[in-house]
């Protein structure tokens, strides 16, 4: 993680010294209402988190959410549960809305062997095991009614002993196997700013917030990198929109069309399922379908997303960086 960030604080520094500071926009601090850390203990009114910075504890008030692969009370929080927590406009002792063990599993189906699914979710990771239990998987089966190998899967869900355990879909699943996807037409011409959907990624793969600082990493992985810049394999399409090629440690103006939130976001890895799907987000109006990034949890709680919900509506702006 430090030397993707050390790479791209270099990438700017060269950027802003030869086109200028406009086009080398240095990351917006992750904002202090967004907390990720391990639980120490929950009661009916305090959350005792362990974070970078100690033990932090957080109040709760009547209006104060807790999701657990869907709404709980705050003494069904586990010690040891990784948690997300949003604190409140008026100050970081109170949290707004909570999320622990939250976990995402998207990618392509490899095997299936009765309710749990063998995910393959791109760029070399290694497969993921998501299993569907009962009580959710009538709705999963509406949105994604082909659990067969070869066909995209998107679910939000919980960590379970390393396993997803699915609990809402993210997305409708495309009718047809990645490997049968039309063939989407090479676009020459591409936009500073774009509009699409932003989605979210764990940077730590399920790893508990204290063992992998990853899991406190603020930026985003990008569809669309340019493979003379980026070490490893991005094992991308042809993306359902006109992104321009950029290299991680490149800087990424983001706005949540709905709360109107923005931040400048650093490209920190490949998001090789986004260029997979050509799907919509129903959160707020109407954006072409399509995905722009994925931001890390903690980015896209801080620019107003609802890790349950799996997306929001989004403009990304990308500085000129041509010389």
């Amino acid at each position: 993680m430090s030397v993707i960030m050390d790479s791209g604080r270099d990438r700017r520094r060269f950027t802003a010294a030869l086109l200028g500071s406009a086009a080398a926009p240095e990351p917006t601090p992750v904002h202090h209402r967004v907390v990720r850390g391990v639980v120490v203990d929950a009661t009916s009114y305090m959350l005792c988190l362990a974070t970078p910075n100690g033990e932090e504890r957080f109040l709760f008030e009547r209006v104060t959410t807790f999701w657990r692969g869907g709404e709980v009370l705050p003494t069904e929080l586990r010690p040891g549960d990784d948690a997300v927590v949003l604190c409140s406009h008026d100050g970081r002792l109170i949290a707004e809305r909570v999320w622990a063990q939250v976990a995402r599993a998207t990618g392509v189906i490899v095997d299936r062997e009765g309710d749990a699914l063998s995910l393959d979710p791109g760029h070399g990771r290694p497969p993921l095991t998501v299993v569907m239990p009962y009580r959710t998987s009538g709705r999963i089966s509406v949105r994604h009614p082909r659990l067969e190998p070869g066909y995209l899967f998107d679910v939000v869900g919980v960590w379970r002993d390393g396993e997803v355990w699915a609990a809402r879909p993210a997305t409708t699943q495309p009718p047809h196997p990645l490997d049968s996807a039309p063939r989407r037409p090479l676009t020459r011409e591409h936009s500073s700013t774009v509009e699409g959907i932003a989605t979210w990624y764990d940077p730590a793969w399920g790893r508990s917030a204290h063992l992998d600082p990853r899991a406190h990493a603020a930026g985003a992985a990008y569809p669309s990198l340019d493979r003379a810049g980026h070490e490893g394999r991005c094992d991308r399409r042809t993306p359902c929109l006109p992104l321009p090629l950029l290299s991680t440690g490149a800087t990424l103006s983001m706005r949540n069309d709905c709360t109107r939130e923005t931040a400048a976001v650093p490209v920190l890895d490949c998001a090789a399922a986004d260029s997979w799907f050509c799907d919509l987000c129903p959160s707020c109006g109407t954006h072409a379908a399509g995905r722009i990034a994925s931001l890390t949890m903690i980015s896209f709680v801080a620019l107003g997303g609802r890790l349950e919900a799996g997306c929001f509506n989004a403009t990304v702006t990308v500085a000129n960086q041509e010389g």
